[in-house]
This record gives C-alpha cells, structure tokens and sequence, in this order.
C-alpha cells in the first residue's frame, strides 16, 4: 500500500480549492430531502457505505463530507488536502473501523481535530483475518455486507449524532428505526434468493476477499479470489493464479464475480482459463464500494440488492 505524509500546514492550501474539491462535492442531505441549512451537524464520513448511513440516519439535520469518492479502492486512498480541512472543521467524522482506514489517525492528527471520532463497527462480531496478512491485522473490515452489522453500524451512528446534537435525538431515533426495518428486509429477500439456488452450485470467485460475511451470512462456498487477501494490495502469484483455476475448476464453480472498484483484467484471464464465465461491466459488484449518488446503487440498499442479484442469476443460469 501506498503510503504518504500530511502535515498541518497542507490545511491552509484548501483555503481557495476547498469550494469546489472532492471532498465537499460530496456533502450534500439524504436522498429526497432538502439540502442542510446552516445550523446542519458537519460530519466528515470515510467511506461511501459509512457516508449513506450518516446520510439515512442524520437527513437534514446534518452536513455529510465524504471523503472516498464510489468506486474508488478504500484499501490504498490517500488523503487529500481539502480531506484535511474537512476534518479540521467537522464536530464528528464516522470510519468504518477494523483497520479499513489505516491513513485516518494520521490525517485527524494534521487537520487539529478536537471532535469526536465515531467507530462504527463497535458491538460487530469481527472475522479473522489471514495471520500472514500484516495489513489487515485487525480482522476483516468488509463489516457491511451482512445486514446485520449494517444494523449495529446505523446504531452506532445513531447514538453518536444524538450525543452530538441531542435537540434532534428523536428525529435520528425515528430514522433509525425505520432503516432497522428495511436492513431486515434486504435480510430477508438475500436469503429467500438464495434458498432457491441448490447449495452445491453456490460457490463464490470475486476479485479480492471482500463477501466473507456476505458468504458466512447466506451459506455460500467461498472458493477464492483473484488477490488473495483482505486487502487489495496483496498480488496473485503464479502458483496461486494456477490453484485457483484448478479449484475452480475442481468444485464446478460457474463464474468469476469482477468488483466495480478493482480492475477486471486478471479476473477475466483466471476465469478464460478455466473455461467459466467472466461477470463485469454493469454487473460488477459493489466489494468496497457504493455506485454513484443518484443511481440505485448509489445507495447501501441498492448496491446489496445488485450484489445479490447479480449473484444469483449467474449461479443459477
């Protein structure tokens, strides 16, 4: 992974950029609402996923910045300056958490920030990580793909936003649990999707290792990836390109499944030589990422409901 240095002093050159920069083009109000006047909450959100249930859960009571951008890989980002000022000026910014963003305590420390910072995976129950991968030490930060943990996320943020502007408390109390219902639903619909596709044929190839609760959540077989690690840094060997064509072609497994944030070539030459089929483009699936603002998978419903859509078509064709 890529790795830089920010200092305090890269803040006072947002000054100018920060109108029309990165991170501020993506603070805007929950789909539908009116956008946050004035007296909003700012909070600083990292990643899509995280920025969506601060949006859902706060509406128009808060300012989300959002500072990885859909489609880029969370695993190697890099802060930016206009990042920095964001953080500077927030009351609350809200991670993910599980190691996910290794540049944030780094960046919060160069912005000055005297806020809050709000760990959304508090209260998840972790996966392990691979104990040769260094970099996801931590365990598996993919905590989102089970409905779930998303449940146990939006609560946290709750009770965060409501610590930090309790004259609003029962509006993000009433949102909530309103979002409760619909993660119960996307549950739900997952499984009955799943329930008609024979267990023998549900067996998962995907980029990188990023469904491991989405697998451990809906009984799937998990067979490999094509960067075999948690992280998106780690490389595929030759050896390891050659073992996983032979598992695929082993357990009888149908596709292999590209990632709207990664590059698909090296999927499509794995999935070439083993004879199966290559499922990208619009198909792609959302593994560290939402889609862009304004589309259905712009929204963490949305891009779950793709995923599995996506993926039970292929196994079941």
């Amino acid at each position: 992974m890529k790795r830089i240095l920010v200092s305090a002093a890269a803040a006072g050159l947002t000054l100018l950029a920060a109108g029309c920069s990165g991170s501020d083009a993506g603070s805007t109000a929950a789909p539908g609402s009116a956008t946050p006047g004035p007296g909003a909450l700012a909070v600083v959100a990292t990643t899509p996923e995280v920025a969506d249930f601060v949006r859902v859960i706060g509406g128009d009571d808060v300012r989300v910045t959002q500072i990885i951008k859909p489609n880029v890989d969370p695993h190697d980002y890099e802060p930016t300056p206009a990042d920095i000022q964001a953080i500077g000026t927030a009351k609350l910014v809200v991670k993910n958490g599980v190691g996910l963003e290794r540049w944030l305590d780094q960046t919060i420390d160069s912005a000055g920030f005297t806020g809050t910072v709000v760990d959304s995976s508090q209260g998840v129950a972790i996966r392990k990580g691979d104990p040769g991968d260094q970099e996801m030490a931590d365990g598996d930060p993919h905590i989102w793909h089970n409905p779930q943990n998303a449940k146990i996320m939006v609560t946290n943020i709750e009770k965060a936003l409501a610590a930090a502007d309790s004259s609003h408390a029962p509006a993000y109390q009433k949102n909530v649990t309103d979002y409760a219902a619909k993660l119960d639903k996307l549950d739900a619909d997952n499984e009955a999707a799943f329930a008609r596709i024979p267990a023998a044929q549900r067996k998962l190839v995907t980029n990188h290792d990023a469904f491991g609760y989405y697998v451990d959540r809906y009984r799937l077989q998990f067979v490999g990836s094509v960067i075999p690690s948690l992280d998106t840094a780690a490389e595929l060997s030759a050896q390891q390109l050659t073992d996983l064509v032979a598992k695929i072609e082993a357990t009888g497994t149908k596709a292999v499944f590209t990632e709207s944030s990664l590059p698909p070539k090296s999927a499509e030459a794995i999935a070439k030589q083993a004879g199966v089929k290559v499922i990208g483009g619009e198909d792609a699936l959302y593994g560290d990422s939402l889609g862009v603002r304004g589309t259905p998978q712009g929204t963490y419903l949305g891009a779950e409901e793709h995923n599995t859509q996506v993926i039970t078509s292929a196994l079941a064709g």
